[in-house]
């Protein structure tokens, strides 16, 4: 090979991982958006995602960014409203606390 062959593989190959590099930025800013909308609008991108997308992405850092919140050691946790489980209700738990303590149970028993 002469000189100029090498030089325009090697400037072609510099293109196509250029280009690669670019797409996996654009797709790590996507995902990292995805990250901070609500849970349906999170789930329904996840839903899409192809598998080979959480072997190339550093979804840990993303997530742990995502979701770190505003509180710190000694806040008071922020009001929730949650639903019933008999009628589907909302409830706000400041309510339920006042009177009795509360267990929330995150999971499932089967």
């Amino acid at each position: 090979m002469d000189g100029t062959k090498k030089k325009r593989i090697r400037n072609w190959v510099a293109s196509v991982a250029g280009l690669c590099f670019i797409g996996w930025l654009g797709l790590v800013g996507y995902v990292n958006w995805a990250m901070h909308q609500p849970p349906e609008v999170f789930g329904h991108v996840m839903a899409k995602m192809p598998m080979p997308a959480y072997f190339v992405l550093p979804f840990e850092t993303l997530w742990m960014r995502a979701r770190k919140g505003q509180l710190k050691v000694g806040d008071a946790a922020p009001d929730l409203v949650v639903k019933k489980l008999e009628d589907h209700s909302p409830t706000d738990l400041a309510t339920l606390w006042a009177d009795r303590p509360v267990v929330l149970v995150f999971g499932s028993y089967t």
